[in-house]
């Protein structure tokens, strides 16, 4: 199979999502062969091609633009976030970091409620377990959906942290982020001291 033979799938697999060097050796190396090809063609629309080759994903974002400069229209939509899928984002961000710090395995892998105990110090309390874990579900759904968890197969109630998020929740995002924690929790504070008077 030649480059233009290629180029047509591979961007097309570009387009779809990530591309992740786990889940095949031919189309990723097709992306590395034709990683200079693909930038040209996703620039021409706007997109440049995000490519980590030391953790083995690659994927396409749009290029920023000046404020004041005419561009082309946004081609990937931005969709905001909850606070509760945020804040996951945050902890597994965190917990991947401390998983690289200490070297070893590749594949870092957290339980459904080991994720739940986390995030449990930044939820209002609840009275109800059930409603609890319900919730977390969801929240556990939609960021499983915007790939950066993966169920494990035959493994009930456990995800692979996919490597990728350390593209999408970097140390700006973190700060960011850390900031309207702080503001939550005064909020949050101030609350409760109008109801303790």
């Amino acid at each position: 199979m030649n480059d233009d033979d290629q180029l047509g799938p591979t961007l097309i697999a570009l387009f779809q999502g990530v591309i992740y060097r786990e889940a095949g050796a031919a189309p990723w190396q097709a992306l590395l062969d034709l990683q200079a090809r693909v930038r040209d063609y996703a620039g021409v629309i706007g997109l440049e091609l995000i490519l980590d080759e030391a953790e083995g994903y690659a994927y396409l974002r749009q290029r920023e633009q000046a404020p004041d400069a005419p561009g082309l229209p946004r081609l990937v939509q931005r969709r905001p976030l909850s606070f509760p899928v945020s804040l996951l984002l945050v902890l597994l961000r965190r917990k991947l970091a401390e998983f690289d710090a200490t070297g070893g395995d590749t594949r870092l892998v957290v339980s459904r409620d080991d994720i739940a105990n986390h995030m449990r110090l930044f939820l209002p309390d609840s009275a109800n377990e059930a409603r609890l874990f319900d919730r977390m579900e969801t929240h556990l759904n939609k960021v499983v959906e915007l790939g950066f968890l993966r169920r494990l197969r035959g493994q009930e109630n456990q995800y692979e942290v996919r490597r990728i998020l350390k593209a999408f929740v970097d140390a700006q995002w973190l700060d960011d982020f850390a900031a309207r924690l702080d503001n939550y929790a005064q909020h949050a504070a101030a609350l409760d001291d109008k109801d303790r008077a």
